[in-house]
């Protein structure tokens, strides 16, 4: 048994085809064939079901397949520990970020500044950069795909996850100076349930701010009727100011909306606090409670933990 072949076998199982597999080790399909043919026979057990669209493992393979996986990651851990000791910090680390966040300065802390003082010390640590929701990649974050992410929490983190959050911002509902919500509005709030009947502008699915509005709207006895989703909030406001409805997002997030219902904003917008109740939105560093499993991405998770503003996620 080879640790190529239970790599083979893995990648197929995770990618559902000895196509994508192949793509994803630069081997061709018929060499992955080939090896988990071989493996099979060794094995003298069928591991994977070849009948449908979608390669799946069999029973024998589902069982076999924790133990190639661990198999893996002892001889990746072996890897990384020879190389932690040479001196010369090596390895690859994943990260994801919420769209908009590599753009973001929060307390003079620069995500993108901090990625590049990182890589100037440790040239051979190679760091791929990802965007998803946040819901994406806390569960990828907990299967060990990511190492470390910048995610936005619709409530506290799952079992298994740490944060420090970085960013916790009151959520507004931006608007037209014309809209009616203004004459409703008292010290510059509207009360959530004024959004009932309202078009809204959110975040997709996924993120944290919508599931913030989702659980909020859940527990006033109605469903948020959104009309328009966007990945970013400054999208997300310029929507609100050709007048396709409100939309609901962190204050400060956006140039074009001002707090309270007098002034006129810039872009022709106003932005009202949520209340009754408050809404907050936060951002935070997110990593596995255990830790991050190589050298660089713990070294570069210390180093991002120091520089960002905030505090540990309760």
């Amino acid at each position: 048994m080879e640790l190529a072949q239970l790599r083979y076998f893995v990648a197929v199982v995770e990618e559902g085809s000895f196509t994508g597999a192949g793509a994803r080790l630069h081997v061709s399909q018929p060499g992955v064939s080939a090896q988990i043919r071989r493996l099979e026979r060794e094995l003298g057990q069928r591991l994977l079901d070849r009948s449908g669209r979608r390669v799946t493992p069999t029973e024998t393979g589902e069982a076999v397949l924790s133990y190639a996986r661990a198999a893996l990651a002892a001889v990746e851990g072996v890897r990384r520990t020879a190389e932690e000791f040479s001196g010369l910090l090596r390895g690859r680390v994943t990260l994801g970020l919420i769209p908009g966040a590599a753009g973001a300065v929060v307390d003079g802390f620069d995500v993108v500044e901090a990625l590049g003082n990182f890589h100037d010390e440790h040239p051979r640590v190679e760091i791929a950069l990802s965007e998803d929701t946040s819901e994406r990649m806390l569960a990828a974050l907990l299967r060990g795909e990511l190492d470390l992410a910048v995610v936005g929490l619709g409530g506290e983190p799952p079992p298994g996850i740490s944060c420090q959050v970085l960013l916790d911002e009151p959520l507004v509902a931006a608007v037209r100076a014309d809209d009616p919500l203004l004459a409703q509005s008292v010290n510059g709030g509207i009360p959530l349930a004024a959004l009932r009947e309202r078009a809204l502008i959110s975040l997709p699915r996924g993120t944290g701010l919508r599931g913030v509005l989702e659980r909020a709207c859940a527990e006033a006895g109605f469903a948020p009727r959104v009309e328009f989703e966007a990945a970013a909030p400054t999208v997300l406001v310029r929507l609100a100011a050709r007048g396709l409805g409100v939309a609901v997002v962190p204050s400060g997030a956006e140039s074009g909306a001002e707090s309270g219902a007098g002034p006129r904003a810039g872009g022709g917008l106003c932005a009202l606090r949520i209340t009754e109740p408050a809404l907050n939105g936060r951002v935070a560093l997110a990593w596995r409670t255990a830790g991050p499993a190589g050298p660089a991405a713990r070294r570069l998770l210390g180093r991002l933990r120091a520089q960002a503003p905030g505090r540990p996620a309760p």
